[in-house]
């Protein structure tokens, strides 16, 4: 069974719209585009370059056309973007001229994906698909970097509900910037207990 990773850049308030560029997602007004930019250092370089390992892609339409327009002419800063296998969810589109893109059109789609024998697949993006894997607890890893910045509305990792699920650290590391880069694996149910005498 492949495993699922969702990779995304967060605010301290949950929001991970439009974080690489102004232009990159303004829809819902939104108006902070780029906001990761101020934070870059040699620490999360080296983050980055390791998750940028090519892997296939999980996407959803949103940022599948963001990366269909823009990958193909700079694979030169993300190598093996433009061979691994983009798989897209979308209802209304069917096909791409960037090569290596499979459509998929439901959740069921998604779990016959995971049976499929292959490495590991990583969700970029993509803030309704999330949370739809969430909801269906399809992610099993979950590789958040934390930024110490508030942008008061946008699109959110958490906004659509996720079911009740405990995780564990496998990694850790504060960036000299105060980026918080933080590797969550999936560890079953919640446990509960009592605080105290």
């Amino acid at each position: 069974m492949r495993k699922i990773i969702v990779l995304s850049f967060i605010s301290l308030d949950g929001v991970m719209q439009a974080p690489g560029g102004p232009d990159e997602d303004t829809s819902g007004g939104f108006k902070y585009g780029g906001w990761i930019a101020p934070y870059d250092d040699e620490v999360s370089g080296e983050f980055m370059k390791r998750q940028m390992e090519p892997a296939d892609m999980l996407l959803g339409r949103k940022t599948f056309d963001i990366f269909e327009n823009y990958w193909p002419q700079h694979a030169e800063y993300w190598p093996g973007v433009n061979e691994v296998t983009k798989y897209v969810l979308s209802n209304s589109k069917n096909q791409s001229a960037w090569k290596n893109c499979v459509f998929l059109q439901s959740v069921d789609d998604i779990i016959k994906l995971k049976q499929t024998t292959g490495g590991h697949i990583k969700v970029w993006g993509s803030s309704q698909l999330v949370q739809l894997l969430l909801q269906h607890d399809l992610a099993d890893e979950l590789w958040l970097k934390i930024f110490p910045i508030t942008l008061g509305g946008g699109k959110k990792l958490f906004s659509g509900g996720a079911i009740p699920a405990a995780f564990v650290v496998t990694e850790s590391t504060v960036t000299p910037g105060g980026v918080i880069i933080v590797n969550y694996k999936r560890d079953g149910d919640i446990k509960t207990g009592t605080v105290g005498p």
